[in-house]
């Protein structure tokens, strides 16, 4: 496949890579490199101004990084943060794309909040660069700094209905963004969250007996019980603890004090572990060790319009997932295959799920590890949608 021209991908909430903000983004720009594009990664973090080659790509086109600092410092103080964030933000990414000696085939931007937006924008189409928007969450004001009324939640907002709108093509992570934004007439496609299945190492994992020990892990950040209901999964491995089944949790990320304020301060039911933050390199290794990973959230707006990268992890990892249906996992997450599913977020029903995972035969989980991590190699491996993903960037030459 030819070399096609350079990609300049850019956001000021791209992380160094390996971090959770950057996973989402590894998968697009890893599938435009496998079509043939080269990509720069221009992070708004405080990285060094040095293009740093990302190894471990297929395909003929590259990926590099740098950093542009366009995040205020720690140090920057209440005054110099707003400053940035409020009036400057994307300056620094205009000058930087000015500055190169050849111009983008395109600009692809994830994460773009308003004032970012209109500077990106208003580049764009004073050199005639396609803009292309990745739109992955409908950003719900009770977890973002200054909750629903604050600056940061305005701005998100003002962004995904007025700016991402009129980019010239739209990638959504979800069913439910693909459907908003085909309103607007321009083109979109849907990617649900993609990474490096096929180069993931899975390690030979043996249970033995008719009902051997059930092992449930969480990782990440359920961010006070308002994005994932952690609290509702360590009440249901009570529940079902008592009734004498053997059930471990482990739960990696928030500290044991945090775990128990998600539980109501209560004295954390036996089996429940927690092992605190994992370097995301480790993550892998821990949901492989688990029979399945738990990810219970409310079926609200955020959950039905994102798409958690918890879940295309763990089937990475050849790692069922026991789950209530939100977004597009009920594509991917087919009952007593890749998972076991909960028919709502309550207690009651996750308690029944854990139920029926503990009474599995090793040889039935060993079916289902098979088919989560077919369904991840099909439909979450980078290299599967990198045909699509691209003829969708040729179709601006």
């Amino acid at each position: 496949m030819r070399r096609t021209g350079w990609v300049a991908c850019v956001g000021p909430f791209l992380f160094p890579w390996g971090e959770a903000g950057s996973r989402r983004v590894y998968g697009l720009v890893a599938s435009l490199a496998a079509a043939g594009y080269d990509v720069v990664v221009a992070s708004g973090g405080p990285e060094p101004l040095t293009r740093t080659a990302l190894p471990g790509v297929d395909g003929p086109g590259s990926v590099s990084h740098l950093g542009l600092a366009e995040r205020p410092p720690a140090t920057a103080g209440p005054i110099g943060s707003s400053v940035q964030t409020l009036v400057r933000w994307g300056e620094r990414t205009v000058r930087w794309l000015d500055a190169q000696p050849t111009k983008p085939s395109h600009v692809l931007v994830h994460g773009g909040q308003a004032q970012y937006m209109f500077h990106l924008q208003r580049w764009c189409r004073r050199h005639r660069v396609p803009l292309i928007v990745d739109v992955v969450d409908w950003f719900n004001g009770r977890h973002v700094r200054g909750g629903y009324l604050g600056p940061l939640h305005l701005s998100m907002k003002l962004a995904l209905h007025h700016y991402y709108p009129r980019c010239d093509g739209i990638i959504a992570i979800s069913s439910y963004l693909e459907a908003h934004y085909r309103r607007s007439g321009k083109p979109i496609l849907r990617v649900p969250p993609t990474l490096d299945v096929k180069s993931l190492t899975l390690e030979a994992r043996q249970t033995g007996g008719d009902s051997p020990p059930l092992t449930l892990a969480y990782a990440g950040n359920p961010h006070g019980n308002k994005k994932d209901l952690l609290g509702t999964v360590i009440e249901a491995v009570g529940n079902v603890r008592r009734d004498g089944a053997s059930v471990e949790l482990r739960v990696y990320g928030p500290t044991p004090d945090e775990v128990r304020g998600l539980f109501g301060g209560r004295t954390l039911p036996d089996g429940v572990r927690c092992l605190g933050r994992l370097p995301q390199a480790e993550v892998a290794n821990a949901l492989q060790e688990a029979d399945f990973t738990v990810l219970i959230r409310r079926p609200e707006l955020a959950a039905d319009a994102g798409f958690s990268t918890k879940f295309c992890e763990s089937l990475a990892s050849g790692t069922p997932v026991i789950a209530n249906l939100t977004s597009d996992m009920g594509r991917y997450l087919r009952p007593n295959l890749e998972g076991l599913v909960c028919r709502d977020h309550t207690v009651g029903e996750v308690t029944a799920a854990f139920r029926a995972a503990a009474g599995l035969t090793a040889t039935q989980r060993s079916v289902m590890r098979q088919a989560a991590r077919s369904q991840a190699l099909e439909s979450f491996d980078y290299r599967a949608h990198a045909e699509p993903l691209g003829r969708f960037f040729r179709q601006w030459g």
